[in-house]
């Protein structure tokens, strides 16, 4: 009995592990999305939206009718940019896929606006009252024996120092370890500069927004990737999100190199 239950068994898992495969390619299968953009406020139709697939990192831009059409898979995420609208992360889901009527509504930045309440600091002559109104700065700073001046490492936490020494002694180790942090998202650098579509909103915009979303890593690490490839001040604040791009393309090839020699 056991000998003729041998078989069966192996037939029955091999079927359920193909059931599963199947369900995973079926699941990771690329289509086609066919949707709309339109404004939040009115429901009007928008052109000219760009839509960039992060995760196959591919872009297009819809029509005047405010329809595109993009390659996707269940769950990569799609991002909407377009000027004056507050831009907008969708996960893409079966649905989007059945339906064609998807829309996808962007609000426009005048009522995406939180509200601010800002507290006025005014003096009032008493010393002691005005100690305790006045604001206290968070960000700490590190100084190093030896050295003149101090070094501003941002919030209170414990990896700033560590972060603060390494640019300072040693600044390889710090492109290292961003770099190394994301190193496959390092890699998407190449197909982003390939795509036209995401090249033309780059040139377009200077917020750094598009490239943090793309590249995962912060605005933050953008400015330390430049600082230690020796690009000025100027550059890394007046530069279009472009020209950032090639420039981090061009330190991180320069580090792949100096790191094969090692």
């Amino acid at each position: 009995m056991l000998k003729v239950m041998k078989p069966i068994l192996v037939l029955i898992l091999l079927f359920i592990s193909t059931f599963s495969f199947a369900q995973e390619e079926e699941i990771l299968e690329e289509k086609v999305i066919n949707a709309t953009v339109v404004n939040a406020q009115t429901d009007a139709l928008m052109g000219d939206v760009h839509v960039i697939n992060l995760n196959k990192v591919k872009g297009t831009i819809t029509k005047e009718d405010g329809e595109f059409s993009i390659l996707a898979s269940v769950d990569d995420i799609l991002y909407f940019s377009f000027l004056g609208f507050k831009s907008q992360k969708i996960r893409v889901t079966n649905d989007m896929f059945k339906f064609k009527d998807t829309k996808i509504a962007l609000t426009e930045l005048a009522y995406a606006l939180e509200e601010v309440i800002v507290k006025p600091y005014q003096l009032t002559g008493y010393l002691e009252i005005d100690v305790k109104n006045a604001p206290i700065n968070n960000a700490y700073q590190y100084s190093i024996s030896g050295l003149s001046v101090g070094y501003e490492g941002g919030s209170k936490n414990p990896s700033a120092v560590t972060k603060v020494l390494g640019a300072i002694l040693n600044p390889a180790d710090l492109l290292r370890n961003l770099f190394g942090k994301q190193p496959n998202q390092m890699k998407k650098l190449r197909k982003i500069k390939e795509d036209d579509q995401i090249r033309d909103l780059l040139a377009s915009k200077f917020d750094r927004e598009v490239l943090t979303e793309l590249l995962q890593i912060e605005k933050l690490d953008i400015q330390d990737i430049l600082n230690n490839c020796n690009y000025s001040k100027s550059f890394i604040k007046t530069a279009n999100d472009l020209q950032i791009l090639d420039a981090i393309s061009s330190c991180y090839e320069d580090f792949k190199v100096l790191n094969r020699k090692k």
